[in-house]
């Protein structure tokens, strides 16, 4: 349960602040593309005995640089290339993991993840990864946000765009990774998206929305793990921590959500 909470903790943090240059840039697509696009690199490496973390990194991070080379391509539209992307990894994900015979099962734990499981080698693992997407960000943080919200005058100053793609869409690449053993490859778009989309409702500005976005990770990682806890503990009904953490997640959001619109209505009257 240590080793389980320091997990949840840490991809909460590193996924809220991460999500927010997703959302400001509207890329929770690729965000969501990236998730699935990992997925032959953990099937082969969970096939030959190796390292799932350096399978979904290679594989992530091979996406990453193909997504970002299709876009220079005027005619290639994103959301098409992201859909090629993402059906064709994953369904050579699947064929790679249909050949052993504990297909079902294996298969669950590579999509949903099973925090409970992790070692201290992993945590360190989780914690470099996430430690690297966070040091991108903030080296890259000024150039993002111009990226973010005025990307034809970022080229008209002599910033380069594909590089800057390619180093968010690998930051995007290295929390999907650092979180598959907490939520899966499937899951993890809810750390990416859903926080930095709550905090976007309660903030105005990108450094509060920052910190919000972290703060609402956390809070949900360690919820999450303590709901699934109780309920299988204390009532004998077993929850899946990694989607009990994107649930708690999505309620947050939801109530927000309703807050915001209520006190939208009640200033304009």
């Amino acid at each position: 349960m240590q080793r389980a909470l320091i997990v949840s903790l840490l991809v909460g943090a590193v996924g809220g602040v991460i999500g927010v240059y997703v959302v400001l840039r509207k890329r929770a697509f690729f965000a969501d593309t990236l998730t699935h696009t990992v997925f032959p690199g953990v099937a082969i490496a969970f096939v030959a005995g190796g390292s799932l973390w350096l399978g979904a990194l290679l594989a992530g991070i091979g996406s990453a640089v193909l997504f970002t080379l299709s876009t220079t391509n005027r005619r290639v539209d994103d959301d098409a290339a992201m859909a090629i992307l993402l059906t064709t990894f994953f369904a050579i994900g699947v064929m790679i993991v249909s050949r052993i015979t504990t297909y079902t099962n294996d298969l669950v734990v590579l999509l949903f993840g099973r925090v409970l499981t992790v070692d201290r080698g992993e945590i360190i693992t989780a914690a470099v990864l996430g430690g690297a997407a966070l040091l991108i960000v903030a080296l890259l943080h000024k150039e993002l946000v111009f990226q973010a919200f005025d990307p034809e005058g970022l080229r008209a100053a002599g910033y380069p765009p594909v590089l800057l793609d390619l180093a968010a869409n690998v930051a995007v690449t290295l929390v999907v990774v650092a979180a598959i053993q907490a939520v899966g490859t499937v899951l993890v778009i809810a750390l990416l998206v859903t926080p930095a989309a709550v905090a976007r409702l309660l903030t105005r500005s990108v450094g509060p929305m920052i910190a919000v976005g972290a703060a609402v990770g956390v809070a949900c990682g360690y919820l999450g793990l303590v709901v699934s806890y109780s309920a299988s503990i204390d009532h004998d009904l077993r929850l899946a921590t990694g989607a009990t953490i994107v649930v708690l997640l999505t309620v947050v959001f939801v109530a927000v959500s309703a807050a915001s619109a209520g006190a939208r209505r009640l200033r304009a009257t």
